[in-house]
């Protein structure tokens, strides 16, 4: 298994996931399998609530709706193997499999990223230019949006694996992590990565840094419109409104922060993995229930939507006795 492969193309890759003792072996499984179902059931309960209830049908919500769709892509590519792994200690998958789990690594980061930065934006209309937020957040702008988002986030995966498959793999065939992320793939090559690496570099700094800046910059606007509002209270409403995204922000991008930007010698692969598994599993987790708790809205849209299903269950119930 730790051998050299003396070809251009590896044909198996084994990812070693999180080297845990046997006897808490079940209980990793469990959790891991507890924050897979309750990712999925929660952005799933988001997405149902803003398609079947008309006070979420707003820009707002419907970019949320965008966002939990890119949480469950997310989740669902990494932890289905993580599971198989935490149980096996190991898991195996063909390259074309480890590349294909990549692009759609690199499809939901991207897109992520780009929904919060057309989330900001519909803050800042919202709070900021409120005359204008009816007329310039119409539905075919709204929709514009999330497709370029979409379309974006597509071509940019299609790039970097584009350029990876240039390369020659002819090294070990093992990858010390739980999923297939960028830098330990490049690893295993023995080819000139200087192409890949500046590439990667432009692609982050245009995907992520440039993205994180405009949102800092809206919300310093934000912020200065919301100290010019005279009473508390109305600060405190208007507020209310960001909190939840700009919670978000925090989250994603506070531990995308920590993993790519933490010093290499207090970094370490079992350090690396945990911080990876706050991005790529704890982040989805929290985003629904970020928004439910702090939203209002939401909350009212699920209660409508049980007493509206416990209502006709009990007229069933009436009719049949």
């Amino acid at each position: 298994m730790n051998g050299i492969i003396h070809s251009s193309w590896i044909e198996i890759i084994f990812l070693l996931g999180f080297q845990s003792p046997y006897n808490i072996r079940y209980l990793i499984f469990f959790l891991f399998l507890v924050i897979f179902c309750l990712t999925i059931c929660g952005n799933l309960l988001i997405i149902t609530l803003v398609s079947h209830s008309k006070s979420l049908h707003s820009p707002m919500y419907f970019f949320l709706s965008q966002l939990s769709i890119s949480d469950i892509l997310l989740i669902s590519d990494i932890l289905p193997n993580t599971l198989h792994a935490v149980l096996l200690k190991e898991t195996i998958l063909s390259f074309a499999g480890c590349i294909t789990q990549l692009y759609f690594f690199a499809l939901s980061e991207t897109s992520e990223c780009l929904l919060l930065i057309v989330m900001s934006y519909d803050r800042y209309l919202a709070v900021c230019r409120p005359l204008h937020y009816s007329l310039a957040m119409n539905f075919q702008f709204c929709g514009k949006l999330i497709i370029t988002c979409w379309i974006l986030s597509v071509f940019t995966g299609l790039i970097v694996i584009f350029t990876i498959v240039q390369l020659k793999f002819c090294g070990p065939n093992v990858i010390d992590h739980f999923f297939c992320d960028l830098v330990p793939i490049i690893q295993l090559s023995c080819s000139d990565i200087t192409n890949l690496v500046l590439e990667t570099t432009i692609l982050n700094f245009v995907f992520a840094v440039i993205p994180f800046c405009i949102i800092i910059v809206s919300y310093v606007y934000i912020i200065v419109t919301i100290f010019k509002i005279p009473s508390i209270t109305g600060r405190q409403k208007v507020f209310s409104t960001c909190s939840s995204h700009l919670t978000v922000v925090c989250i994603f991008y506070g531990t995308i922060v920590c993993v790519y930007l933490v010093p290499s010698k207090v970094d370490s692969w079992n350090f690396s993995k945990f911080l990876s598994l706050l991005y790529t599993a704890g982040t989805p987790l929290v985003n629904p229930m970020i928004y439910s708790l702090r939203n209002k809205d939401l909350k009212n849209a699920v209660v409508k939507i049980f007493n509206h299903d416990l209502g006709l269950l009990l007229g069933q119930y009436k009719n049949v006795y």
